[in-house]
């Protein structure tokens, strides 16, 4: 992990943000006029995917995908100009929010400036015209860097928009942008900003094979540590899915957090999250609103920074198109009260400051974030099951986080919540008493 990142990173909640679907206008201004509402879920960092220019040739849908960008310096004319931006900017700084905008290094626009100034800067197929090297992202050309003159260009960028104040940077596919670039760039960035958050997009484990096999550039989590301060949870994130769906055992997944904390570096952060714009929204996957609130409590509980994606604390199970406009169905914003109390649940002392074990898998999952000055427990009913499980924890009457109401534990044992309950204990035994779940 990057030497200089905060150990209260494990405790963000990061918001993110689609602009052209965030407000019925699409617009800076849309987004700027609904921060005081965002920041009072609890959020900490609103993270907006990209801002810049999208590319007119061969774009998919009728508006493009935000992530083929035309030119890194400006913005999309589509959501206002620079003024609209610095403004959005200043609101957040004055409600205490940080910024983070979306860096995409690893490839460009078909149509983007760069491309007209600098052909050679590209990645280029047989017939020496530029290509992507995933078919799929045919709408994008990928980059060269085997020029230094690209890596300054690009870092020129970076410091551009830390200079108007950007906070933190979410790196695109990181994994497949060369380790030495994002090291360079993170301590010429540090020169003008040395708290910036650098979040970067790793991949998952078949995708890094993939590539390596093909004599491709990709690095593990493990080596995007050394420049970045928050990696996606991508390495584990298919057992999750699976997980979820059925076709394979909860102590397996559970085991997989276990090996993370073997494997990478002491105080690793991962982002948490059970939905964003790559991936289904957990409304559309859960067998029904109580199964997903049980998982999105587990994955807030869980170690790490957390992650909402703008329309979750709607509940909203339709994911906005990334190719067109289709403006967010905010109704009653139903699950406001919940994704709040998570997020205060990231700002307890013993998640601050203590460490997690994950106990038992059946008949619920029972979390233990472990300090000695007070522990804080969560039990997540992914199945729905009535009856009571054993938890090790003392007898008491516990506050509920959630429902502000209590739980009960008699005789070590308590009943299983609809979905999920966390509440402060105390344990009488350190942490090493306790049982984990390691493979």
């Amino acid at each position: 992990m990057a030497k200089d990142t905060p150990k209260d990173y494990r405790s963000l909640v990061i918001y993110e943000i689609y602009i052209r679907s965030h407000s019925p206008q699409g617009t800076f201004q849309g987004v700027t006029d609904d921060l005081p509402r965002v920041k009072d879920l609890g959020v900490d960092v609103v993270w907006l995917m990209p801002i810049h220019p999208i590319g007119q040739v061969q774009r998919k849908g009728s508006l493009g995908c935000p992530y083929a960008i035309a030119d890194y310096f400006s913005v999309n004319p589509e959501y206002g100009d620079m003024e609209d931006f610095k403004n959005l900017l200043n609101k957040a700084h004055a409600l205490d929010l940080k910024v983070m905008i979306d860096v995409v290094y690893n490839h460009t626009a078909h149509d983007a400036f760069l491309l007209n100034e600098h052909p050679d800067w590209y990645h280029t197929g047989a017939d020496s015209r530029p290509v992507t090297t995933v078919p799929e992202w045919n709408d994008v050309i990928d980059l060269d860097y085997s020029h230094p003159e690209l890596w300054s260009y690009l870092i020129s960028a970076l410091e551009q928009w830390t200079s108007l104040g950007v906070d933190g940077f979410r790196c695109d596919v990181a994994s497949i942008v060369p380790l030495d670039f994002w090291l360079q760039a993170r301590a010429a960035v540090a020169r003008i900003n040395p708290r910036m958050i650098w979040l970067a997009e790793s991949v998952e484990a078949r995708w890094v094979a993939q590539r390596r096999s093909s004599g491709r550039q990709a690095s593990s989590d493990s080596q995007l540590y050394q420049a970045f301060d928050i990696t996606y949870d991508y390495d584990t994130f298919d057992a999750w899915k699976n997980m979820i769906a059925g076709s394979l055992d909860l102590r397996y997944y559970l085991d997989l957090l276990r090996l993370q904390d073997c494997i990478y570096p002491e105080n690793y952060i991962k982002l948490r999250f059970v939905e964003n714009h790559d991936n289904e929204r957990v409304m559309a996957l859960a067998a029904n609103p109580q199964q997903a609130l049980a998982w999105t409590a587990f994955q807030a509980f869980n170690k790490g920074a957390w992650l909402i994606y703008a329309g979750q604390e709607a509940g909203t199970a339709h994911l906005p198109s990334l190719f067109e406009k289709e403006p967010l169905e905010w109704g009653n914003y139903a699950f406001t009260d919940f994704h709040r109390q998570m997020a205060a649940v990231k700002k307890d002392p013993a998640v601050t400051h203590g460490e997690l074990i994950w106990s038992r898998a059946e008949p619920a999952v029972l979390g233990i974030w472990y300090s000695p000055g007070g522990s804080l427990a969560g039990v997540f009913n992914f199945s729905g099951q009535t009856g009571e499980m054993e938890t090790g924890l003392p007898d008491g009457i516990y506050k509920e986080h959630l429902s502000g109401g209590s739980v009960s534990i008699q005789n070590g044992r308590i009943l299983l919540p609809e979905s999920a309950a966390i509440f402060n204990c105390q344990p009488m035994h350190p942490l090493s008493a306790y049982p984990t779940l390691l493979i």
